[in-house]
């Protein structure tokens, strides 16, 4: 875990009353929270509390009303696309990686935006050191993967975008104990290379031991924060989240 450095000059990621609404019911309350950069920080909360909206809002793939300040930009105005070129990364719920293609292919894709082509190379490799097991695969259809390998490939595309600033929405989803704990491994090994992170993530044991800070979100608003040592061991969160 990178703890992160506190002061305001260090702030990565601003999200200042956020509110998100589906069809005139709000799923996100006025949401404030921050994220240094080179910290993880998790979103933990039960399904519905609106941890997705934030990572959807953040991406600017939802409309909504407060401020979204990314490295002193205000995102308010900025299309999906130009997000994505801005430097933040997306890992989506259920992966969204592309079944047809190789997994050469899907992580090509996500170098389209980029104009360091001679660094492209490097990366691919990088991404391949990080996950032999793609390497291993590259030339084959992406949906023939199992899920733990597809994990890993929606993981490499947001890697090969160069992006400073990953999103994961629930990267253990349907994983099975031992991968699940690898991709916390790798989660925090991308973290050391400099990358910050917001993870979304209903396995709050495994989130809150590699957070440097956390936030719980209930009914689409913050009910607690702290580091992710303290919540671990608040008895509010145990009882919620922890099965104590």
């Amino acid at each position: 875990m990178n703890g992160g450095t506190n002061g305001l000059d260090n702030i990565f990621l601003e999200v200042r009353d956020l509110i998100v609404t589906y069809d005139g019911i709000r799923a996100l309350q006025g949401v404030s929270f921050s994220v240094l950069k080179g910290e993880i920080v998790t979103l933990i909360g039960a399904n519905g509390a609106g941890k997705t909206s934030i990572l959807r809002a953040v991406s600017g793939l939802v409309n909504y009303s407060g401020s979204i300040i990314f490295e002193g930009q205000d995102l308010k105005r900025v299309p999906a696309h130009r997000i994505v070129g801005l430097g933040i990364a997306q890992v989506p719920e259920g992966r969204g990686i592309f079944g047809n293609l190789t997994v050469l292919e899907n992580l090509r894709l996500a170098t389209w935006q980029r104009t360091d082509k001679g660094e492209i190379e490097a990366d691919y490799d990088r991404v391949f050191q990080i996950f032999p097991r793609l390497k291993e695969r590259q030339h084959q259809a992406s949906g023939t993967l199992s899920g733990g390998e597809q994990q890993m490939l929606a993981v490499g595309r947001a890697l090969m975008s160069r992006g400073q600033l990953m999103l994961l929405d629930e990267p253990s989803m349907g994983l099975s104990p031992r991968l699940v704990q690898d991709i916390f491994r790798v989660i925090e090994a991308i973290n050391k290379t400099g990358v910050t992170i917001l993870l979304v993530e209903q396995n709050a044991n495994m989130a809150l031991r590699i957070a440097s800070r956390a936030y719980v979100l209930e009914t689409g608003a913050v009910m607690l924060s702290g580091t992710g040592r303290d919540l671990l061991h608040d008895p509010r969160v145990k009882e919620a989240y922890l099965g104590a």
